[in-house]
């Protein structure tokens, strides 16, 4: 399976975002995820992490993807409680998507696993979940038996060394494939 490797999503969103800082990538989500013609996601995430959500931003907005991202959202409690888990659960219903970015970190988590359970139960019928499986640069991914029931996006591969820039598709679990945009409208 071709996963991404940090080092190969990096490079990805650095092609898609260009010159623009973290800073001015989030204030732009924050303006699409008010205009209705930007399809929504759920990014579940580890909060180790957070190195990576500049990259993940700037990849899904190439997608025509606003990202929700819990610890950016600012009424959410300063305290994780029992209202944290309701809110997280509301966000991962009305947003549109649901992407899980299942780094090692990720699986790991036991909030992803359980926000995990949320997509699947809003999300997994309607093909609006989505694994984002993210490799260490030695190519290690510790996955999940669990996970392999999802669909998940990769990177087409030109040959066994290479990817084509900025061409992903998503492969099922029974071996179908679509490409990232077909799956989107969906």
């Amino acid at each position: 399976m071709p996963l991404f490797t940090r080092d190969l999503f990096n490079s990805v969103a650095k092609s898609r975002a260009g010159t623009k800082t973290f800073s001015r990538l989030m204030n732009e989500a924050k303006m699409e995820s008010l205009s209705s013609k930007t399809t929504s996601a759920f990014l579940s995430h580890s909060h180790l992490d957070k190195e990576l959500i500049e990259e993940a931003n700037a990849f899904f907005k190439g997608l025509n993807i606003s990202i929700y991202i819990d610890w950016m959202d600012e009424t959410m409690p300063e305290k994780t409680s029992g209202a944290t888990a309701t809110k997280i659960k509301s966000k991962i219903i009305t947003n549109d998507k649901f992407v899980l970015l299942a780094t090692n970190n990720a699986i790991a988590s036991k909030w992803c696993n359980w926000e995990l359970g949320i997509g699947d139960t809003f999300k997994a019928s309607s093909d609006k979940l989505l694994i984002l499986p993210l490799a260490d640069n030695r190519g290690h991914w510790t996955g999940n038996e669990f996970l392999q029931i999802y669909p998940r996006v990769e990177p087409v591969t030109k040959d066994s060394y290479s990817f084509y820039d900025n061409i992903f598709r998503v492969i099922y679990p029974d071996g179908r494939t679509k490409w990232i945009d077909e799956w989107l409208k969906s």
